[in-house]
């Protein structure tokens, strides 16, 4: 699981952010100030790091400047109200790996980070097992007990985010964020039709069902 650390003065984003990459499966830590910001680095050595440019006892720039100075190549995404092209040169000057100006839509964060981790090699593609469901992100290989099966690209999609997220109760809007996109506009019966689609899947040679129905909220992937 990918390290994120979070570092923001403003505590209200602070719990927003932890929650919303959380959610995405990361392990999020926090800060509130540069200087705690540092020992955090230090001690746990985050995959990225998402700091705020203006903060209490040291600000964003000089964190990162002190990090580059020590030679620490840890991926930065630098947080910032300053939209001015030279604000952004500034940054990415410093060292920054990608720049991000408030506010913003989490969506675009956390694809900002996914795409940093990819660009260094450190997105985490392991292959995720729930019971006796097995799902590999890499190959592709998904496969009940010893049974394999092949799913489409959005059958995929959708399997994948509940495994992500098993005995959680993932809603419909959720559901159609991650797998159709945050500009889907279409019916969203379109979930129960590849709910269906997985489930024949699933239980081809008669297997216990995985996937749960929670009436009037979403699906849930549980024993």
């Amino acid at each position: 699981m990918e390290k994120v650390l979070v570092v923001d003065d403003d505590e209200r984003l602070l719990k927003m952010l932890h929650r919303t990459l959380a959610y995405e499966g990361f392990d999020v830590s926090t800060a509130v100030d540069g200087q705690e910001a540092l020992k955090q680095v230090y001690a746990e050595r985050p995959d990225v790091i998402i700091l705020d440019w203006m903060m209490p006892k040291l600000d964003g720039v000089e964190v990162l400047r002190t990090l580059r100075e020590e030679e620490n190549e840890t991926l930065v995404l630098m947080l910032t109200a300053r939209d001015a092209v030279q604000d952004r040169v500034e940054g990415l000057d410093r060292g920054a790996d990608d720049y991000l100006v408030k506010p913003f839509a989490s969506p675009e964060l956390v694809a900002r980070v996914r795409a940093l981790l990819r660009r260094a090699g450190v997105d985490n593609k392991e292959p995720l097992r729930f019971m006796d469901l097995y799902l590999d992100p890499t190959s592709r290989e998904v496969r009940r007990g010893t049974r394999y099966f092949t799913l489409t690209p959005t059958e995929f999609d959708l399997l994948y985010l509940l495994m992500r997220h098993p005995n959680q109760v993932l809603e419909r809007r959720q559901i159609i964020n991650h797998v159709w996109g945050y500009d889907f506009v279409g019916d969203d019966n379109v979930i129960e039709v590849y709910i269906g689609y997985l489930r024949k899947k699933m239980e081809a040679e008669r297997e216990p069902r995985l996937i749960q129905t929670v009436r009037g909220i979403g699906y849930v992937l549980r024993e």
